[in-house]
Parts: C-alpha cells; structure tokens; sequence
C-alpha cells in the first residue's frame, strides 16, 4: 500500500500563498470567460485536471498504450503493470486492498453495479455464499431524503424487481439527517442503508461511523456514496466500517470515465457478476461459464486504463498536497461562503447555518430570481457555477425548492475567489428589480 507524502505538515491549512502556487498546476485556471478572469466553483460537478494528471494519461499513450491481462508481449506487460500499480494506489488512498478495488465508469455505474448484482443474487441459480445479497418481498432498502439521483434510482429498480420495500431517512429543516428516524427506520428486515458521505447541496457532513454501527447492528450491508467526500477530506473506508463505498474520478482532479468501487474482499468475492464477457472469465463452454474472482469479475472487456494511471496520479497529487490541509481550507473557504451569503439580503443558504461544519460548497436562493439567471448573471461575470436540482429532486421538494444555485470549492480556489463571488451575488436582485421586495 502506498503511504502518504511528508513533503508538509498534513494538519497546517493551506494558505492563499500556497493556493496561488496549486493554481499554477491547473491551466484552465488562467483562462478567461466573457472577458473575465474565470472564477471555478463548479469542482462540486467536475473539478480541473492538473498538468502532472494530462501528462500521466499522455505518457501512457506515448510509451505503453496496449491492453491489459492479454498477451505476452513487452507493451501488453508494462500497461498490465502500470494499470495494476495504479489499483494499489488509488487503494491506498481510500484505505483499501487493492483487491477491494473494482474500476468502474463513475460512481453511478457503482452503484448499479452492486444493485444488480444483489439483483442478480435474487433470482435463479446462484452460489450459497450469493445468497446474503438476495432480496425478497418483506425486505427493505434504507436510503435517505438527501440522496443524489444516483444513489437512488437504482435501489428504486431493485425494489422494483424484487419486491422489497424502499424506505427513506428524513432530514431536518437544516439539512441534517434524523438519527431518532434512523434508529427507528433500521429494523431486522432492513438489508441494506445506502446513503451520501457529504451531500452535494447541503455541504451536509452524514456521522457516517455512527450509521455504520446502527446499520450493522441489524445485520444490514452499508453503502456509502463517496463522491463528495473522497476528493475533499481524508477517506478511509476500512476505519469508517463501510461494505462498499462508490466515487468517480473527475471530481478528485482526474479524468472522466474512471472511478473507483471498494468493497469488503469476502462480499464481492461473494457478489454475482453485473456485466459479463471478456477479461472476467476462467473457464468458457458454451452451456456456462466461470467467473474470476474480485476485482477482475466486475471488470467486463476493455479497461479505462490511461484514466486509471491518470487517476492514480491525481490521489498522489492529493495525498502529496494532504487531505486533512485540503479540508482544513474547503471548510474554512465553505464557512467564508455562507457566512458571506447570509448577509446579502434576500438569500436563502440551504443546510446548516454558519459555524456548523460543512464541507466547502454552499447552495442559495436568490429571492424573486430564478436559479438559472442567477447562473447566468454571475458567468457573465466569468463565475462557474452550478444551478438546477443538483440531480437531487426529493431533497430540493423536501426544502420548499425546484432549483437553486451551488458555489463549491477545492484546493485551487482562493479566499478572493469567494469573495468576487459574494460581490457579484450581492448585485444580482438590484440588477433584476427585486431588491427590497419579498417573494
């Protein structure tokens, strides 16, 4: 397993100064929109690849593009062991063995990975050691109110197919989930709680140690959505407690197509495959079929094998810089952002109030202004943001909203990043004749 990095002290926050020279690494940065020096708080969607991450994907095709577990030849070894060495890192970084470390597509191709696989452990012939994941009317499926559509809609289909039901943990006006809810909603039939680390419109950060526990109690699997998480704050799926945790790469600095599946080594030894074919397989005939053992099982045909090596070298580029450095300055950039928005008239901050933990993003609405001309206004400014559900409907119904607008943060963004954002929100009602007026 690859250790962390001693190039820094890992519990100082970065600093501006530091920030300013992170900047540098990412090119896109010095880019202008609309006239504008860019301003990107859209790293919550899709964060920016540094250089050393497009020059790792470009090296690979320079010097050993070729494909994986086939052939002998020299090109086919070195591109085998590169993709395996970036398994171990990209492991290591979420506090795995790389045999827990299935590639998947994005974090939504995990989780209908494992959906149907617990699926397929449902229905017709399956192995004894399958039958743990098999789901049958009576059971139930947990998940929360503040789920993104993707840790959603598949447990939906799964109960669709099965006959279990799906139930759900409210949250509070804050945002913050329901523990008494919890503890009430996990019972014997519960088979699985699948819920978010962080939530991707809230900032929300879920006690995800304490769920664990609750979950397990009951007997039931725990799915974690890691994806806000695994980017921003120090990860480690073995000391949370975790059966499986999903995230995708290009929300941690690599690039699209490649995210990363834990899970617990005996449970995906143990899980059916989803897709199969190629590369998975031991013995063929053409009545059955053997399948490998994790992780290769879950990993059907060609691999993203120069967006694995990419990935691996953005965990490095984060692990170098320090997860716990890279947190301290999103929350302290995130606290910036909603103390800041609190005090423009006529905002409205989804989730926790100021000085309650977050991580470094903050959505709002804008009173008497749609979310998306409050986009707009602000990229006419040269200021990415995000705007609509966020791909999280039953939340924003839950908070009295269609849509609203998210700023959020990384290790690139500086404290004057915020505050042009905050100047730009503070004109948009004046600019769209509603100021002093109540919706």
């Amino acid at each position: 397993m690859v250790t962390g990095s001693t190039q820094h002290d890992h519990h100082v926050p970065l600093t501006d100064t530091e920030v300013l020279r992170i900047r540098n690494d990412f090119p896109i940065l010095e880019t202008e929109v609309n006239g504008k020096p860019l301003v990107y708080l859209d790293s919550g969607a899709t964060s920016q690849n540094p250089l050393s991450v497009m020059e790792a994907e470009q090296e690979y095709y320079e010097q050993r593009n070729s494909a994986v577990h086939r052939g002998a030849h020299t090109l086919a070894v070195e591109a085998t062991d590169a993709f395996e060495d970036a398994r171990e890192t990209v492991a290591g970084f979420i506090g795995a063995n790389s045999n827990e470390l299935v590639w998947i597509q994005n974090a939504t191709a995990g989780l209908n990975l494992i959906a149907y696989a617990f699926g397929n452990a449902s229905t017709g012939k399956t192995s004894e050691a399958a039958k743990r994941f098999a789901l049958v009317p009576g059971d139930e499926i947990l998940v929360t109110e503040m789920e993104h559509h993707a840790n959603l809609i598949p447990w939906q289909e799964l109960c669709r197919r099965t006959g279990a039901t799906l139930r759900f943990i409210p949250i509070h006006d804050d945002g913050t989930l329901d523990l008494q809810a919890a503890e009430v909603l996990l019972n014997e039939h519960t088979k699985v709680l699948a819920f978010t680390h962080v939530s991707n419109v809230t900032g929300v950060i879920n006690p995800v140690s304490e769920l664990t526990a609750m979950a397990h109690s009951v007997g039931a699997l725990v799915v974690l959505d890691a994806c806000q998480s695994a980017p921003h704050l120090p990860l480690d799926v073995k000391a949370l407690d975790v059966d499986f945790a999903v995230f995708s790469g290009h929300k941690m600095l690599a690039p699209t197509g490649i995210g990363g599946l834990y899970g617990r080594a005996e449970l995906l030894d143990a899980m059916p495959p989803f897709l199969t074919g190629g590369s998975m397989i031991t013995t063929v005939t053409m009545e059955e079929a053997g399948y490998l053992p994790a992780p290769q099982r879950f990993e059907a045909g060609t691999q993203p094998i120069s967006q694995a090596v990419a990935l691996a070298t953005a965990a490095n580029y984060l692990r170098e810089t320090g997860m716990d450095r890279v947190h301290a300055w999103e929350e302290f950039l995130g606290q910036r952002l909603v103390a800041g928005l609190e005090a423009i008239d006529g905002i409205r901050v989804l989730g926790p109030a100021a000085g309650v933990p977050r991580a470094g993003l903050a959505s709002f609405e804008v009173d008497g202004v749609h979310a998306h001309d409050v986009g707009q206004y602000l990229d006419a400014e040269g200021i990415a943001v995000r705007v609509g559900h966020h791909c999280a409907q039953p939340l924003h119904r839950r908070l009295g909203l269609n849509a609203s607008t998210r700023a959020s943060t990384y290790l690139y963004n500086t404290t004057a990043d915020v505050d042009a954002f905050l100047a730009v929100v503070a004109e948009i009602r004046g600019y769209f004749g509603v100021e002093g007026t109540q919706a």
